[in-house]
């Protein structure tokens, strides 16, 4: 379902196999773990408990899809952007309601509207601008604005030419619904992370110590390395970047994959990371995705007034350097 490349990088998640138990520092408890492959990226899953829960995940992810990916043809979401009548189930209602409030606190700069022009641009790994046609974004932009998309009970009315899109939302929801799943067991502790979004109970019983979860420093080589590791407990996190996926114009002025959601056309940007944490996955994702957008500044004051979100920046000065910024709290370790 979401096929956005993921910044985080899990000091305790590294499995190697899809089902798993072991003995933690205490011998009456058991952490297991589970992986594998969903929305288009992978999944870890610990918690302390003995029961295997995979094949309940297993049809929960199923769910979430044939409600809200755009590569399911038939998915809810998929037959909604080709104008077909569908009732939407509780999944897509809770995404959309969400959706609604973060497009709101943003002023826009959060819109599930703008994905098919993101796509239109055709972002790569060290692409170049070229001469897109101004008439074509024109044109797609007429379908943007989450504001010309509304909900009455389980119907979704919408323009023709609007696309929705929940990329930037729907798998920080679809940690959280695994979470509240394990939870729903009796479960306390436990982390669930896809694709580098994360949402962490309790403590890693194995080891008898917080989870520990790290922030991944950004390389335009795609290397990897760790920039700094936090812990995580009874919160969520995260992270969106912009140095994996830009555009160059003919001056060496890099552009990241954020689109002016006013304008339709990418922003000049010198964030590189940004990680978010909430009480849940899903407010985290948006507003890590919504972060990228606004600049350092904008995330300032935007933070002034939501004590509830911690971020942590990592960008560019005017020399080029790496500089980081921790607001509202943000774990230092």
């Amino acid at each position: 379902m979401i096929k956005k490349v993921f910044y985080i990088s899990l000091l305790v998640v590294l499995i190697s196999c899809n089902f798993g138990r072991e003995k933690a520092v205490n011998k009456n408890e058991f952490n297991t773990k589970l992986s594998g492959s969903v929305f288009g990226t992978s999944y870890s899953i610990i918690y302390s408990a003995e029961v295997n829960y995979q094949r309940q995940i297993d049809s929960l992810f199923k769910v979430i899809n044939e409600s809200m990916s755009t590569y399911i043809w038939d998915s809810d979401i998929s037959r909604l952007n080709r104008n077909k009548t569908v009732e939407i189930d509780d999944h897509f209602i809770t995404v959309f309601e969400a959706s609604k409030d973060i497009y709101s606190e943003t002023k826009g700069v959060f819109d599930p509207t703008i994905g098919a022009v993101v796509n239109a641009w055709d972002f790569g790994p060290e692409g170049k601008i070229a001469n897109i046609d101004s008439l074509k974004i024109d044109s797609l932009m007429l379908g943007v604005g989450f504001d010309k998309v509304k909900r009455i009970n389980n119907n979704i009315v919408k323009p023709a030419v609007t696309f929705i899109d929940f990329n930037a939302i729907a798998k920080g929801y679809g940690v959280d619904v695994i979470a509240n799943f394990i939870k729903g067991k009796g479960v306390s502790n436990y982390l669930v992370e896809i694709g580098g979004e994360i949402n962490a109970s309790g403590i890693n019983t194995e080891k008898q110590k917080p989870w520990k979860v790290g922030v991944e420093s950004p390389h335009f080589d795609g290397t990897q390395s760790i920039f700094k590791a936090i812990s995580l407990k009874n919160e969520a996190m995260a992270t969106s970047g912009t140095y994996r996926k830009f555009k160059t114009d003919e001056n060496g002025n890099r552009y990241s994959h954020i689109i002016d959601t006013k304008t339709g056309f990418p922003s000049k940007t010198n964030l590189l990371s940004i990680s978010v944490i909430a009480d849940n996955c899903m407010t985290a994702d948006a507003y890590a995705t919504a972060f990228k957008a606004m600049g350092v500044n904008g995330v300032q004051e935007f933070l002034k007034a939501h004590p509830e979100l911690k971020a942590f920046l990592i960008f560019e000065n005017h020399e080029g350097e790496f500089e980081t910024l921790s607001l509202n709290g943000f774990p230092e370790d």
